[in-house]
């Protein structure tokens, strides 16, 4: 969002003034500009997601097993059950790769649509401008 912003005026004014419609503008001058941008975003987001992995296995535990209870024994997690397949296949057995990108394109929607929640909220109730 804040490399859409930063693509100065100029250059969409320049494309509205040659008669280009707006989402014509906005594919053909406004994105190709914000690309790298807008990879480095994402770059930034996965390594964030992998990033807080680390403190959750050693902080929190991961038990194979579905635990009901939630005050009491490890709980089981997305980011343990990779790690676990990945510990796993380390011997003769071939790494699991559907199940271990399956678990971490579902970790990545989990967080994004965490991320959009957030903002749709912080949206309704932020103070309307008048």
């Amino acid at each position: 969002e804040e490399m859409l912003r930063i693509v100065p005026m100029d250059l969409r004014e320049a494309s509205y003034a040659l008669g280009v419609p707006k989402w014509k503008t906005i594919v053909r001058i406004v994105i190709p500009t914000a690309l790298s941008g807008i990879v480095t975003g994402i770059m930034l987001a996965l390594a964030r997601v992998m990033g807080e992995t680390a403190p959750l296995l050693i902080l929190v535990g991961y038990a194979q097993a579905m635990n009901f209870d939630m005050f009491g024994g490890f709980m089981g997690s997305l980011p343990g059950m990779m790690y676990d397949q990945i510990s796993a296949g380390a011997g003769a057995n071939p790494v699991p790769t559907d199940r271990l990108w399956g678990a971490a394109l579902t970790l990545i929607l989990l967080v994004a649509l965490l991320n959009v929640g957030a903002r749709a909220v912080a949206r309704f109730f932020s103070p309307k401008k008048v």
